[in-house]
């Protein structure tokens, strides 16, 4: 069915169902196990603070259970939210990860996308950009030197040892989530692998700028899309509305909270799909939009989300089991299983 390459990741905002905390955790382990065995290229986390959106807002702790569990899988934060960071202690971090996993690290990096989670740690929309450009260039420092030195105007660092440096050589690969045109030449020019965050057009207009900008030729250039697959196209649909509404609902809170709203998500799983955002139905629909959606984007990497909102992880399972079964068959190479 499909003429674009792509590979299939899958990625997770670990946003609170309804369940209990405990369940929630296991749950989405259990479900990244099935993430390992099937073949997919690496599951993404998101980070987020203060908010029902994000049960990981120390995305290192979640994946070290990730890497514990998996074999093949790789794994990363999308993103690290680096200007709430001690760049020093993040770099030590991404050591621990990238060796406990051998060599299967992603990281993914961000300045913070919603003001409300940064404003909890006393930092404006003033001061996130500059923070952020320089705990990178101290992260990427330190994780190339046998020692960090480094003087900067947020901190500095004279002769410390790097004790614990990643497997990957100079460090794990580097990922952005990209929302702007402009932001696909930035990424570009520092060699990162991107997902563009929005419809199919949205994310063309950043891939096009990013191959335009002389970005790497082996970069992943990814979609992220919300997935219920069932048997039926109305069983679907039923299991998906409630389940975006909740992730809805979820990710504005804290605009909410202050009077406001992110009106660049949709409002509900209606608008979701004729955007493009989200797609349920049977494995045969979801199969042929996605290879539309990719084709369309000129997109190589697809991001899975099969668990959201109060979706019973039943039916995430069930959607990753005819994922594999009878969709994965159309795109040769998606999955890799071992």
């Amino acid at each position: 069915m499909s003429t674009v390459p792509v590979r299939f990741g899958t990625f997770d905002h670990l946003d609170k169902s309804g369940r209990s905390l405990t369940s929630d955790y296991e749950e989405r382990l259990a479900l990244v196990e099935g993430y390992d065995q099937a073949g997919f290229y690496a599951f993404h986390l998101a980070e987020h603070h203060g908010s029902p959106l994000g049960l990981a807002p120390s995305p290192s702790v979640f994946l070290a259970a990730v890497a514990a569990r998996t074999k093949k899988l790789r794994f990363g934060p999308l993103v690290y939210t680096l200007p709430l960071y001690q760049p020093l202690r993040l770099i030590q971090e991404i050591g621990m990860l990238d060796q406990m996993s051998n060599g299967r690290l992603e990281i993914g990096v961000g300045r913070g996308i919603v003001a409300f989670e940064t404003a909890f740690y006393g930092l404006t929309h003033l001061d996130t950009p500059p923070r952020f450009e320089e705990a990178l260039e101290i992260i990427k420092t330190g994780l190339t030197s046998e020692r960090l030195n480094y003087e900067g105007k947020f901190w500095t660092y004279r002769n410390v040892p790097m004790e614990i440096p990643p497997i990957q050589k100079p460090y794990p690969p580097l990922w952005y989530g990209v929302g702007r045109p402009d932001h696909g030449a930035w990424t570009a020019a520092r060699g990162m692998n991107i997902v563009g965050n929005g419809g199919t057009a949205e994310a063309k207009a950043v891939f096009d700028a990013y191959r335009e900008a002389g970005g790497r030729a082996d970069a992943w250039m990814g979609l992220s899309r919300h997935l219920v697959i069932a048997e039926d196209q109305a069983e679907a649909e039923r299991l998906a509305g409630p389940a975006y509404g909740q992730w809805r609902a979820s990710i504005a809170k804290l605009w909410r909270d202050n009077g406001a709203d992110p009106i660049r998500f949709p409002k509900d799983f209606e608008e979701a799909k004729q955007r493009g955002f989200a797609v349920a139905g049977t494995p045969e629909h979801v199969a042929e939009t996605l290879a539309t959606q990719i084709g369309e984007a000129t997109a190589n990497y697809l991001l899975c989300r099969f668990a959201y909102g109060n979706l019973p992880a039943a039916a995430a399972r069930r959607s990753l089991d005819l994922f594999v079964e009878r969709i994965a068959p159309h795109f040769p190479g998606g999955l890799q299983p071992a």
